[in-house]
């Protein structure tokens, strides 16, 4: 099996080479690369196509929330995950960091083990916030307010009728379990969907779902 590929973008060279030097222990992972600021991580990752980027957030010129939003945002990159990697650990930032892509937000300050947990969590598909943890975040910051106006996103044009009503369930932090209880399916079902879903409207986990909908109105924070 091919090791997990990973790239570190952060501005102070000692963080980048302990954090390299430390995840470079583990068999199935290998550092391939490593940038100064968010420009480079972005040139970087379109030349390499890392499985993992680790992106600290504050940078010089173009930022980490910038980098990851444009690394997200490229077809070219779409097996690409991006873990924020940081010192400055607050709401905002979580969810600046997720709207830009992420699907993850790990601080410094954490221990080897989690870490090295959180690289194989994205690598195998999972969001490190549960949709649950994203929609709480999300009603804790955003203000109650009416659905913004805009047009139909459309993605959801794509949605067969059921794939509709599981996105709305996941949007809302609900499981698998419960979904397809809702929904009288299996729980398998239920995650093929989900898989479905995340293809057709270009998130990358879970969590991009619920953010997806607030975005698009289909949720309102506090609802």
């Amino acid at each position: 099996m091919s090791p997990i590929t990973v790239m570190l973008a952060d501005d102070q060279t000692l963080i980048r080479q302990a954090v390299a030097d430390l995840v470079s222990q583990e068999d199935d992972i290998e550092v391939v690369a490593q940038a100064a600021d968010g420009a480079e991580a972005i040139r970087t990752a379109r030349e390499l196509r890392p499985d993992v980027i680790l992106m600290d957030i504050r940078m010089p010129g173009t930022d980490g929330i910038a980098a990851t939003s444009a690394i997200c945002g490229d077809p070219a990159l779409a097996g690409t995950r991006v873990i924020v990697l940081t010192t400055f650990e607050n709401d905002q930032n979580v969810l600046d960091a997720l709207r830009a892509g992420a699907s993850g937000f790990v601080g410094k300050g954490t221990d080897p083990e989690a870490l090295v947990a959180a690289i194989r969590t994205v690598h195998d598909g999972d969001a490190l916030l549960s949709p649950k943890a994203t929609k709480a975040l999300i009603d804790r910051w955003l203000v109650p307010a009416e659905p913004p106006v805009r047009p139909r996103p459309r993605e959801l044009d794509d949605l067969t009728e059921r794939e509709a009503d599981v996105l709305e369930r996941i949007a809302r932090g609900r499981t698998n379990a419960e979904i397809a209880a809702d929904l009288y399916l299996s729980p398998h079902t239920v995650k093929t969907h989900a898989h479905r879903i995340m293809a057709k409207i270009g998130a990358h986990d879970r969590a991009q779902i619920v953010v997806f909908a607030y975005e698009n109105g289909l949720l309102v924070p506090g609802a």
